[in-house]
């Protein structure tokens, strides 16, 4: 991967997980991800 391309998947990656935290408990919970579990879902690792 050359590193543009990578240095675009971790502004995306960044952005997401702020994104998701920034989600109460209960709108996780709706979309099947805890708290504990948002770096996972971003990296694509859950």
């Amino acid at each position: 991967m050359k590193f543009r391309e990578k240095l675009k998947k971790m502004v995306q990656n960044r952005r997401a997980f702020r994104e998701l935290s920034s989600l109460d408990d209960r709108t996780l919970e709706d979309l099947g991800v805890s708290r504990s579990n948002i770096l996972a879902a971003v990296e694509g690792r859950r």
